[in-house]
């Protein structure tokens, strides 16, 4: 007979039906854990220019990300959500286990009146991030797949006898026959992004090199140089200029529990990875990855080699002896000969290697910084640094933030 609720018992039933509800129980505990507040959160705070949504939210908030779970925000403007220089924002603790941010006051800020409407100049409002900081990654760079760039058209000399051309110089391109679209990017092809797990090739890195303008369809094409980022070389790939929304500000949330990945690339090229680098994530659209969403930057959880007893892993067949139970009874590895092979009917030799098998442990998990993404692609996405406890490194563990 096939199982279903029916053939169990009455009370059966019943026991199913409560561990069921409290399951579903501790799933809305999980998600809705109390706001926990800096032990130094002010009680009042006036918001300054040049702040951002994510340092305010980090003076009152252990978890910056949830902060649109405490804010009350201003009613007074179209988008209450909108925080100005000169706002002061106050801590309300009258509820202990809801504390809330409220908007107390407005500051001053530039409004253009009418007789039924006011408009607010939101390009002043307080941005969740530095916009400065990734603004030139918003569009540029990107990633391609190693196809796109192949079959891309490329430079392939100056009209004039050079190695490089920057702004106002006339490059050609291989081929170019149609005269629309006008305007072209200039790409740099750089290193694989790989997954960091599995080694699957995720895309390449496409580093900005320039703008360029269409003069000339033909094999070679035609083009001049403008709003150059670094001079033109031969092997330059050129691609129709992408026409993408710019975005002011990102809506911080946590990463979705078991999305997991790897830092596996930083744009700047630093080794060691700080506060606001920008890094590469070997998760992507097709993984659930969003933008706004919060990781976490662990360090830890493989295999070291115990560094105390590697000292003493050495066999020294002066003092290990036959005489010495140690000698039989240790746990020793042969791990090849310090000379030739002899004739394997030959007795034991005194120059075989051998290793006394270490001890190892594994090293804890600790998170090393936080990171929120700000550009997804299909297979990766660019994210910034808004937190480094300690310096990070490619190949560190993302997963969704603890409350650590």
């Amino acid at each position: 007979m096939p199982f279903s609720l029916r053939t169990l018992h009455r009370g059966q039933r019943m026991r199913w039906a409560m561990l069921a509800l409290l399951g579903a129980c501790a799933s809305i505990a999980a998600q809705t854990a109390p706001v926990r507040l800096q032990p130094d959160a002010p009680n009042a705070y006036v918001v300054r220019p040049g702040d951002t949504l994510w340092d305010i939210a980090g003076r009152f908030l252990h978890e910056p990300w949830r902060w649109p779970e405490v804010w009350q925000g201003n009613p007074e403007i179209s988008d209450p959500d909108r925080i100005f220089p000169g706002d002061r924002l106050e801590l309300d603790l009258s509820n202990a286990a809801n504390p809330r941010v409220r908007y107390a006051s407005r500051g001053m800020r530039v409004v253009k009146l009418s007789p039924r409407v006011r408009v607010t100049e939101l390009d002043a409002a307080i941005p969740t991030v530095p916009i400065g900081m990734v603004a030139p990654f918003l569009s540029r760079p990107w990633v391609a797949d190693s196809r796109e760039l192949d079959d891309a058209p490329y430079v392939v000399g100056f009209p004039r006898e050079r190695l490089l051309a920057g702004n106002g110089d006339r490059i050609l391109v291989r081929e170019i026959t149609d005269s629309t679209p006008e305007v072209y990017e200039v790409l740099r092809p750089g290193d694989a992004l790989r997954d960091a797990a599995t080694g699957e090739l995720l895309g390449y890195e496409a580093a900005f090199v320039a703008e360029a303008q269409l003069e000339r369809v033909g094999d070679p094409a035609t083009l001049r140089v403008e709003d150059a980022a670094m001079q033109v070389q031969i092997g330059d790939r050129v691609h129709p200029a992408r026409a993408e929304r710019a975005i002011r500000s990102f809506l911080p949330k946590p990463a979705p529990r078991g999305l997991e990945g790897h830092l596996i690339s930083v744009l700047d090229g630093v080794s060691q990875i700080g506060q606001y680098d920008v890094v590469v994530l070997d998760r992507g659209g097709r993984d659930g990855v969003e933008i706004g969403q919060v990781f976490g930057v662990f360090r830890g959880g493989v295999e070291v080699r115990d560094p105390v007893k590697v000292k003493r892993s050495d066999w020294n067949w002066r003092i290990e002896t036959p005489l010495d139970s140690s000698f039989w009874l240790g746990a020793w590895e042969m791990t090849g000969w310090n000379r030739n092979k002899p004739d394997p009917d030959a007795p034991l030799p005194l120059h075989r290697r051998a290793e006394r098998l270490s001890d190892t442990y594994i090293a804890p998990e600790t998170r090393s910084g936080l990171v929120m993404v700000f550009r997804v692609f299909p297979r990766v996405s660019f994210a910034l640094v808004m937190r480094a406890n300690q310096a990070m490194h490619v190949g560190e563990m993302v997963a969704p933030p603890s409350a650590s």
